[in-house]
């Protein structure tokens, strides 16, 4: 499907255009649709291994949290929508049948060609929304950026060999990189 012309649109006409059954995927920034690549397989297995981790602790701990992956549409704000490679909601009323409505308690991206969307705009609306913590994982560099704004707008810094701990969860989950991906 082409992008549509160059405007602004609202989260809802944006939802009107792009159908759940679209197999393309786009995101929204300010009003202006932002098409999607397609990811690696090296992302893919980031995602997969780490949900899956994130999924076995909330429920060995018999927690309320949900985890999702992409493609989840995440309405952060009447121009904003967003689709996380992870995310964890802990206030089931911000999650219906189709998508996600305000901020994630936590949300992961996986770095690739839009690495600069994640480092910046979506850095600023996580933050701005309310986002509790915010990974990025960067597989080029080899390193993971962790902001948990709760606390400080700057990120602490992992190498993916060192296990980095899970602030919404109290520092009781510890997420190696480097065993996601061996």
């Amino acid at each position: 499907m082409a992008l549509p012309e160059q405007q602004k649109y609202t989260a809802d006409e944006f939802f009107s255009m792009f159908p759940e059954s679209n197999s393309e995927r786009y995101e929204l920034y300010e009003g202006e649709v932002v098409a999607m690549a397609s990811p690696s397989i090296q992302h893919q297995r980031i995602v997969m291994h780490i949900s899956y981790i994130i999924y076995d602790f909330i429920k060995k701990n018999h927690g309320k949290c949900e985890v999702f992956i992409s493609p989840v549409d995440v309405k952060l704000t009447d121009d904003i929508v967003v689709i996380p490679d992870v995310f964890v909601v802990c206030d089931p009323s911000k999650i219906d049948d189709k998508r996600c409505y305000g901020a994630p308690d936590w949300v992961i991206e996986v770095t690739s060609t839009n690495s600069k969307d994640d480092f910046g705009k979506k850095l600023a609306y996580y933050q701005n929304a309310g986002v509790r913590e915010y990974w990025i994982i960067s597989p080029q560099d080899q390193k993971t950026l962790v902001y948990f704004f709760e606390k400080s707008s700057f990120p602490n810094i992992y190498t993916f060999d060192t296990p980095i701990p899970v602030e919404i969860y109290d520092r009781n989950l510890t997420i190696t990189i480097s065993e996601l991906i061996s």
